[in-house]
């Protein structure tokens, strides 16, 4: 029996059946024929890669060739359900845009990201001083395509200035069994190697009520009613 990335396995938790989805920097199409197959998606990808892409379409998948940082933006607004963006917004330019562009074409957002605060990378830098390679990050520092790296902390407060909500957050490590987190927690910006985030937009808040006004002598003005519409009369016939 092939075993299923744990992030996948928890993806596959969170999107509902027959949901449209575009899953960001796709690879060869594991996620999406994995959910193709058990939630039935209608599923999209967008892929650098021209190799990846290959792969995709001969998995008889859905795939446009693209940038997440340039391409995002052609896509229409509330477009999918989901967007999916596991384990590939630390090797995005830009960030913030492309969490912006998640949620303005998709309804929710999947993101995974690896802990640049877990305990081992904290103790590599500690008792080496060198660059850490661990589970979560494996490519030595002159070869990782890793530019944006974050801690916990730093992703949630991210979401905070975007206006986004945290609907649900994972912890995943290697070899063992995902786990419910508050991420907010400062224990789990220790302990949790890589955060999985199911995100949304913020609900607009709703418009203050009118206040009374001042006049010049501190005197309260209250609104004034409105003149009543006087009824027009029905002319007599002759």
């Amino acid at each position: 029996m092939t075993r299923i990335r744990e992030d996948f396995a928890e993806i596959l938790k969170l999107v509902r059946p027959s949901a449209r989805v575009l899953d960001v920097g796709c690879g060869e199409g594991e996620l999406l024929e994995l959910l193709t197959r058990e939630k039935q998606v209608d599923g999209q990808g967008l892929e650098l890669g021209p190799e990846n892409v290959a792969a995709c379409v001969a998995r008889g998948l859905s795939v446009v060739q693209g940038d997440g940082d340039r391409d995002l933006d052609h896509f229409p607004t509330r477009a999918f359900d989901y967007a999916i963006l596991s384990k590939t917004l630390q090797q995005m330019r830009e960030p913030r845009h492309v969490l912006n562009e998640l949620l303005r074409i998709a309804d929710q957002a999947v993101v995974s990201v690896p802990n640049f605060g877990h305990w081992r990378v904290r103790w590599a830098l500690l008792s080496q001083g060198r660059m850490p390679e661990t589970g979560a990050l494996p490519e030595p520092w002159w070869s990782t395509p890793n530019i944006h790296l974050c801690t916990l902390r730093d992703f949630v407060d991210l979401c905070d200035q975007l206006g986004l909500r945290i609907d649900g957050c994972a912890a995943l490590s290697d070899g063992r069994p995902a786990r419910e987190i508050d991420p907010r927690a400062p224990i789990e910006n220790w302990r949790a190697e890589t955060a999985l985030f199911l995100l949304s937009r913020k609900a607009e808040p709703a418009p203050p009520a009118a206040m009374p006004q001042q006049n010049l002598f501190g005197e309260v003005e209250l609104p004034k009613p409105e003149a009543p519409v006087p009824k027009r009369r029905g002319t007599r016939k002759a």
